[in-house]
């Protein structure tokens, strides 16, 4: 009977690991061995104010719900002390979040990660991490629709003035 609970209680582990996955738009493998406790607390604090969670999942856990998700690469890098990072508003602020506190702490290590569905190593989420985040992305795409507004705008400006000082010469 207790060995039914137990397997019972580590499915709903693997229902839950498995959910995040589902919801998030990125999941981030991390090696966190050798960070103090005062900087993994202030690594979770700039990973919520990003819009992520980290959690420290057993491997058996996290390998289970990624198979279960058809994330079975991410089997082979759940081995050792490591953190599963969840993003839910877009696909770059764990990476970005991870990396630039990996610039300062280098016990920190990234090891793989999930994005769109697709699997990354190491050296794409880093590629990742670079990329803007979708407001900044939509920023960039409204300058370049305004772009060619502006440029005709100023075109007819100087266009109308160049009549105008036309007219009062005549």
């Amino acid at each position: 009977m207790a060995n039914q609970k137990v397997i019972d209680t580590k499915q709903l582990l693997v229902n839950e690991v498995a959910e995040r996955m589902t919801n998030s738009k990125s999941v981030v493998i991390a090696e966190y061995q050798g960070l103090t406790v005062e900087k993994t607390q202030a690594l979770r604090k700039l990973l919520r104010e990003a819009g992520c969670e980290m959690f420290v999942i057993k491997n058996n856990i996290a390998r289970r719900a990624a198979e279960e998700k058809g994330y079975s690469e991410l089997v082979n890098d759940l081995v050792g002390p490591n953190s599963v990072v969840f993003s839910y508003e877009d696909q770059v602020s764990a990476a970005k979040v991870l990396y630039e506190f990996a610039k300062k702490n280098k016990k920190l290590k990234i090891k793989s990660g999930i994005v769109d569905g697709a699997y990354y190593q190491d050296e794409k989420i880093k590629e990742i991490s670079q990329l803007p985040n979708k407001e900044g992305l939509l920023a960039m795409l409204a300058g370049q629709l305004y772009a060619p507004l502006r440029d005709l705008a100023i075109a007819l400006d100087l266009l109308t003035k160049n009549d105008s000082e036309e007219e009062q010469e005549n």
